[in-house]
């Protein structure tokens, strides 16, 4: 087995079309996004008898905290679990000592089985302080039944606010002109500040959105009541997947369920756009009812699906920098209930 540098788009993205992982944070466009913010990357290739078996994207994260190498949701490998975590960890040690890092971290997109947590524990990473701002856990709806059949999936509750919000004349509306992104930021920062989260910049966002909206792979959704914006979100479509990203609300109209007509056309264009899954992102633990997601949580699974719980994210030490980072990432946590 070796690894590789990948430089071609097509290539990188047949294997993930063939992979098909239930996330964006590996596809081309987010690396793209990642070099456009200023962070380094490189497209790793594992292959195996000059076979591509495998691919991990990598982030260089320039943090006053510390500077360490990171790989959300990865590697997507097709096989050799162990192998290809092997050679790709010794590969990632010789790359963190020429950029100088204090440690390297993956949150892979594996289940929490005994299994792959002895795959990283055998190569001596621990359990990172956090899970970084990616979810440990996602709820998935598969939406290749029709309209009908996911309507009766769905908790009773939900398809009666989706009713209600069409009776009270909620509009919805799609967007892919990023002139747009100003209105969504304006909603999406009075969530952050009624709902105590740091929000990214409108930059972060403005990026984001232009890097994936140029594929035709993004678009934002509004939920409209009197010609006033109370519902947004922006989603990633990658992978036969749609992606809930992004999503704020407007705490004056909580009584027009916006949000839920929205998440349902959100639903239906994914449909039409040929995608097998709609993916609403990160959602709480249910061991912990304290947890700052509860209620969206509880708003998540009312439309049907599933749960995919991932292991959690893994660190491997290369300096005593690295206790800086997790203190201060512990204290983090703590105070946020995460």
């Amino acid at each position: 087995m070796e690894i590789r540098e990948i430089a071609s788009k097509d290539q990188w993205g047949q294997f993930l079309a063939e992979a098909k992982p239930h996330t964006f944070l590996h596809s081309w466009q987010w690396g793209e996004f990642n070099e456009k913010i200023g962070n380094k990357i490189w497209r790793l290739g594992i292959f195996e008898n000059g076979e591509l078996v495998g691919a991990a994207l990598i982030i260089k994260i320039d943090a006053r905290r510390g500077s360490f190498l990171f790989c959300p949701h990865g590697p997507i490998t097709k096989s050799y679990e162990l192998r290809s975590h092997k050679i790709l960890s010794e590969y990632l040690r010789g790359l963190a000592e020429e950029e100088r890092v204090a440690f390297i971290r993956i949150s892979p997109l594996l289940p929490a089985t005994d299994e792959n947590v002895r795959i990283f524990k055998d190569l001596k990473f621990q359990d990172a302080p956090v899970h970084m701002m990616h979810p440990e856990f996602s709820w998935i709806l598969d939406i290749t039944p029709s309209e009908e059949i996911i309507l009766k999936n769905m908790r009773k509750q939900t398809r009666h606010c989706i009713r209600n919000a069409k009776m009270a004349g909620v509009e919805i509306s799609m967007s892919n002109d990023p002139f747009d992104l100003a209105e969504f930021h304006k909603l999406y920062k009075s969530t952050a500040t009624r709902q105590d989260f740091i929000p990214f910049s409108k930059k972060y966002l403005e990026e984001e959105f232009e890097t994936f909206v140029k594929d035709n792979s993004a678009l934002l959704f509004f939920g409209k009541y009197r010609q006033q914006i109370v519902s947004s979100a922006m989603i990633i479509f990658t992978n036969y997947s749609a992606f809930y990203h992004h999503g704020c609300s407007d705490p004056k109209f909580s009584k027009i369920p916006a949000s839920h007509l929205l998440q349902w056309e959100i639903i239906r264009e994914a449909k039409r756009r040929g995608c097998r899954y709609y993916n609403f992102w990160g959602i709480a633990p249910q061991k912990n009812a304290n947890h700052p997601w509860v209620s969206l949580s509880i708003f998540k699974r009312g439309f049907g699906g599933f749960s995919e719980d991932y292991m959690h994210a893994q660190d491997f030490i290369l300096s005593n920098r690295y206790w800086i980072n997790f203190f201060i990432e512990k204290i983090r946590r703590f105070k946020r209930n995460y």
